[in-house]
Formats: structure tokens, C-alpha cells, sequence
């Protein structure tokens, strides 16, 4: 499943593309050759711009936790935010605390982090429940679904919808921007995005805060802007920012990484009988999912503030990098046997959720979520397989992910 191709010299000769549908296809293999031969890759991103790729563990969680290397790019190099153009509206959006370093990510992480421990994300789980089960029941009891839309995706949406405080009337129209912007990042989509559904996006998210400024609730949109009015300096495009991260973050990893899950246990039936035999090992085979065939494949770009060494090779300051997160998460040096999907795999130290200050804030949601409605659905369907060949599964071209554009199962 994994290493379908054997990637040779001759395929390397070419820099590593990320936005190329032959990466997309073959990334497992090429991250192999790559930890082998060339553990610190001069590659490119959206197909022109240039881009250091780690690829080895230690390398990869030693950058994570690398002060030197930052994600503002300013702080880096001295100029401007972005190496490539944005219209002001979409820089708005992308300014978030993720992109942030230093005293700056903790007073922007700060506002948020109270919604999303694990104590406060535990008292979803009787929501995120009757959401699943609402999900399941509208299902037919047999027949054939497509996984992603039907199921995986509501769920997160739904959630993420109610925390920030979208109205039930909204929340197709919140979803139909999220898809449209998330399905438009590869090759020419990306130009649509920039110049048409992220502004879309921008206007409605300002919509949103106008709204929740006159109808104040209990939700973390008021909380911010709360936080706002009390003094913590949260800018209108913080604001924006914050919540436009909150909306897209708080779906996209979970709702993959659910149909990620049903994929990976689909292909592997030994383990699925072993986890449907030993149901306590849930837990461990969500994150030995991560592992294997988690669908974030790597962090966001980073910039030295002074040359570093990984490897033996010196990147120099302002250069643009990025961990390999999937290539770490398959490293031999790290995991036994990594090229094998193993759900009593003693609890793993994957690096899916990133390392050090900028670790996932959505973690326990994303698991939470991804543990219920697994939960459900091999409770409901015990015959659930896929509904072609696993070879018919079409991965998408998306830098830094690894999804199936659709995953039709057979339910009953």
C-alpha cells in the first residue's frame, strides 16, 4: 500500500515537487530514498518555489523545537511576510498564531488554549456522540456511501461550528467556503483560491464577528472578541485570522484523518479483526494511524534566523524548510519495523501533531472526534469494506497532506 513504487536515482534526478501528482503517489517511497541519500533535499513547493525538505526524525524534531527557526519570515530575512505576493485581504487570514513565534504565539495561543485542553474538549464528547449517531442513522443500513462527505466531514464541521458559535443555519454555508478553499490547493487551484475563495472567506468571517458582536454568546468567537474589548490588543485582523484559523483547522486534519483511519484498518483486515476482537486498543490504533498514514505530511515553512546544520549540510538564514513529518514518522531509526501498520505498536512517538510550541493546539479534538466515529461505525456496519480496489483510491495533489479525493465504502 505504502511503497508501491521503488524510487531510484533516476527518478531523483529532478528536485522533489510536493505539488507534483508524482510525489503525491510515490511520497512514502520518495521519502524513503531520500532518508538514505539525500536526507536534507534542496526540493520545491507549489512547483516553483524552493524549499529545504528534512527528512530524517531526529532532524525533523530537532527543528521543531529550534528556536532559530521561526515561522514568521520576516523575523528571518528582514523583508516581507511572504515570498510571493497576496492581496491584503488574504494576508488577514494567514497572519494567525501558527505563523507566529516567540511572546507574540503565546499571547495569540493564550486567548484560545482554555477551549481546547483536554478537560474542556472531554465535555464534547456526549455532543460530538449524538452528532455521529444523527450521521449514521440518516445512512442507509447497507448499501454504499462516499465516507468523506457523508460521514467524516459533518462531524468536525458541525463541532467546530457550534464551538466558535455559527448558527445551525449557517453551518452549510460555512462548510461550502471550507470545501471550496481546501479543494482548490493544487496546481492552478491555488490561484483560485488566492484571488477568489479566500477574500470570499475573509468577508465571510468579518460577517461572522459583526454578527457575534451584536449577538454576543457563550462560544469562543465572544471570548475573543471579549478579550478584545478588555484590553489584550487583538487586532480586527487577529480576529479574523484567530477565527479563520479555528474554522479550517478545526476540520480539516480530523476529517482526513477519519477517513485516513477507514482506509489504512480497510487494508490491513488482520488488524481490523484484531481491533474489532480487542476494542481497548482503539486508542492505539488512532494513533498508529497517525503514524503510518497520517494525512498532515509536514509543518509549516520555516525560516532560519542564522545558518543551521542538519545532517552535515548548512542551510543558511532566511532559507525556506520544512520537516517531512510522514518521512520522520516512517523512519527506521526511530520505529521498528515503520513500514509495517501495527495497531499494539507500543505508544509511538509520531510527530503528526508537530513537536515543541507550535504543537497542534486541536490534538484532543481531533482524537476525540476520530475515536468516536470510528467507534460508531465498526459498531454499525461489522461487514464495512471499501467499495472498489484499494488501488482505485484517488490521493489528492495537496502539498503537505495525504488524502483521498473520495473514499466510497459499502456499509452494512
Amino acid at each position: 500500500m505504502m511503497y508501491a513504487k521503488v524510487i531510484t536515482a533516476a527518478d531523483m534526478r529532478s528536485p522533489v515537487n510536493l505539488s507534483s501528482a508524482a510525489f503525491a503517489t510515490n511520497k512514502y517511497a520518495t521519502y524513503r530514498w531520500l532518508r538514505e541519500h539525500d536526507p536534507v533535499h534542496q526540493g520545491k513547493v507549489l512547483s516553483l518555489l524552493p524549499c529545504t525538505f528534512l527528512s530524517r526524525y531526529d532532524d525533523c524534531a530537532r527543528a521543531l523545537r529550534d528556536p532559530r527557526l521561526v515561522r514568521n519570515r520576516t523575523t528571518a530575512t528582514g523583508g516581507r511576510r511572504f515570498p510571493v505576493p497576496m492581496p491584503r485581504s488574504v494576508q488577514a487570514l494567514v497572519n494567525s498564531m501558527i505563523m507566529e513565534d516567540g511572546a507574540e504565539h503565546r499571547r495569540l495561543r493564550d486567548l484560545v488554549h482554555k477551549a481546547f485542553t483536554p478537560r474542556a474538549i472531554g465535555q464534547l464528547a456526549g455532543r460530538i456522540e449524538a452528532i455521529t449517531a444523527a450521521l449514521l442513522d440518516d445512512a442507509p443500513a447497507q448499501g454504499e456511501i462516499e465516507l468523506k462527505s457523508a460521514f467524516a466531514r459533518p462531524i468536525p464541521v458541525t463541532v467546530i461550528a457550534e464551538m466558535v458559535g455559527v448558527e445551525v443555519a449557517e453551518v452549510p454555508r460555512m462548510a461550502s467556503f471550507i470545501e471550496a478553499m481546501t479543494e482548490g490547493m493544487s496546481g492552478f487551484g491555488y490561484v483560485r483560491t488566492l484571488v477568489w475563495d479566500l477574500p470570499k472567506g475573509a468577508r465571510y468571517v468579518r460577517e461572522l464577528i459583526a454578527r457575534k458582536q451584536q449577538h454576543p454568546g457563550d462560544d469562543i468567537l465572544t471570548g475573543l472578541i471579549q478579550a478584545e474589548a478588555d484590553g489584550d490588543r487583538l487586532t480586527e485582523d487577529e480576529l479574523v485570522a484567530m477565527v479563520f484559523l479555528l474554522i479550517i483547522a478545526g476540520h480539516e486534519t480530523t476529517f482526513n484523518l477519519i477517513a485516513n483511519a477507514v482506509v489504512t484498518l480497510l487494508a490491513h483486515p488482520e488488524q481490523l479483526a484484531l481491533l474489532r476482537a480487542e476494542p481497548h486498543r482503539l486508542d492505539a490504533a488512532i494513533e498508529e494511524v497517525l503514524r503510518y498514514n497520517g494525512p498532515v505530511q509536514t509543518t509549516k515553512p520555516m525560516y532560519p534566523t542564522e545558518d543551521v546544520t542538519f545532517s552535515g549540510v548548512t542551510i543558511p538564514r532566511g532559507a525556506t524548510m520544512m520537516p517531512l513529518l510522514g518521512s520522520a514518522n516512517h523512519d527506521p531509526a526511530a520505529f521498528e519495523q515503520p513500514e509495517v501498520f501495527d495497531i499494539t505498536r507500543e505508544k509511538t512517538k509520531h510527530l503528526s501533531f508537530g513537536h515543541g510550541i507550535h504543537y497542534c493546539l486541536g490534538a484532543p479534538l481531533a482524537r476525540l472526534e476520530t475515536r468516536i466515529a470510528l467507534q460508531a461505525l465498526l459498531a454499525r456496519s461489522p461487514n464495512l469494506r471499501l467499495a472498489v480496489p484499494l488501488e482505485a483510491l484517488e490521493i489528492e495533489v495537496r502539498p503537505g497532506w495525504h488524502t483521498y479525493k473520495a473514499v466510497p465504502v459499502v456499509v452494512g
